[in-house]
């Protein structure tokens, strides 16, 4: 199924298309799949982003529909999530690595967010979609994958291909159809002081 071009990011100028096409649906289509191909790429996208000093915090535990890690991840997620997250092709918890041989890490979380970013966006680029939540056990996580003590659990990224929005309930299915929106860019940048906008 085509994706909806109507959900495309409106911005006061262009953006790159993959960034104005990143969006986070929940109808994903129960029996689309996501190729060993454009799994791998998505990973090396996060691979190759930037992080403090090189460190590269992020790393993640990949499950496929269908197999023992996706059910294990699936059970972790919030009564919510559970309720759409049953039809993603990929779930994929996304960790943070604290620290090194040299001690802790500077700005791990900044890191492994972009890292993520950068695997959501080659998602975009391979034809799939992905949604990142944060509703999950954390705790759960740990014990259930006995992750060391330098790890921690950030979100859960569920990876597939646009389903139809009747997939939902219809509160889902509201927000699903709705238009995205973000704060103006006078609120986001600012110059001089705090609150005189840039743009």
């Amino acid at each position: 199924m085509t994706r909806d071009l109507s959900k495309d990011a409106h911005t006061s100028v262009p953006v790159h298309p993959l960034i104005a096409a990143r969006w986070s649906p929940r109808a994903l289509d129960p029996n689309g799949q996501v190729s060993d191909v454009a799994l791998r790429a998505m990973l090396e996208a996060a691979r190759w982003a930037p992080s403090s000093g090189n460190t590269q915090p992020a790393r993640y535990l990949i499950g496929r529909r269908g197999d023992e890690t996706y059910a294990r991840i699936f059970e972790l997620l919030s009564r919510r999530n559970k309720g759409w997250a049953w039809s993603a092709a990929v779930l994929m918890m996304c960790c943070m690595v604290t620290t090194n041989e040299k001690g802790r890490l500077p700005v791990p979380e900044y890191g492994t967010g972009l890292a993520s970013e950068n695997l959501v966006l080659q998602a975009v680029a391979e034809g799939v979609v992905a949604h990142q939540l944060g509703g999950f056990d954390r705790e759960g996580a740990k014990l259930e994958f006995s992750l060391p003590a330098d790890v921690e659990p950030l979100t859960v990224i569920a990876v597939g291909t646009l389903g139809a929005p009747d997939l939902l309930d219809d509160e889902r299915r509201e927000k699903e159809l709705a238009p995205r929106r973000r704060i103006p860019l006078s609120e986001l940048a600012f110059t001089g002081e705090w609150g005189n906008p840039a743009f």
